[in-house]
């Protein structure tokens, strides 16, 4: 395992197996990794012209210390030492703060599936960072999204099986679940 730093981030609205499986693989690529969590609170999320549905309330359903939380709890589910790991907010709407939370002399590791994570790379590539790309797949390979995840709690069907362990725990028992069948309830989206 390298020395460096690295840097990764996204929105985690909520952490699943495919978001680990990103986490993962970055921090294989580093000693220690730091963990951005974008659209940290309500004053960065920005209307994203690629995907207009990010920005909705019940796409964003998580606060950032629920998100903080989860990535925590999963983190250490799955082996990471705490000390090699740190969670901060990531502001990717607003580029201009990111080194406020960041490091500038970290590797930035991402992935990109779609016109969304190409914005973001360019967006990192225009800050003068290095930026590693751990995969780049079409959007058909995506595979697990939040939304999915959300989905399959607003209909009342299984999504166990697609978040850590921890996670589950942590939406159950805080009754976050709930929340996601609230604000579907209010945007008209449940039936």
């Amino acid at each position: 395992m390298a020395e460096k730093t690295g840097v990764i981030h996204g929105r985690f609205q909520c952490l699943h197996l495919k978001h680990m499986e990103y986490l993962m693989a970055a921090k294989n690529q580093c000693k220690r990794l730091i963990i951005g969590i974008s659209n940290p609170d309500a004053g960065f999320i920005r209307v994203n012209l690629h995907d207009k549905n990010r920005s909705k309330p019940e796409n964003n359903p998580f606060t950032y210390f629920e998100r903080y939380e989860m990535i925590r709890l999963a983190m250490l589910e799955f082996g990471v030492p705490r000390e090699q790991f740190e969670i901060v907010p990531f502001p990717i709407n607003t580029p201009e703060l990111i080194f406020q939370y960041a490091p500038r002399d970290a590797v930035y590791y991402m992935s990109i599936c779609d016109d969304w994570g190409e914005d973001k790379y360019r967006t990192l590539t225009g800050l003068g960072v290095q930026v590693e790309v751990l995969w780049n797949r079409p959007t058909e390979e995506k595979g697990t999204t939040a939304t999915e995840v959300r989905h399959l709690i607003i209909d009342g069907k299984r999504w166990d099986h697609l978040v850590p362990k921890s996670v589950y725990r942590y939406i159950t028992e805080h009754h976050l679940d709930e929340r996601i069948l609230q604000i579907a309830k209010e945007a008209g989206k449940t039936k």
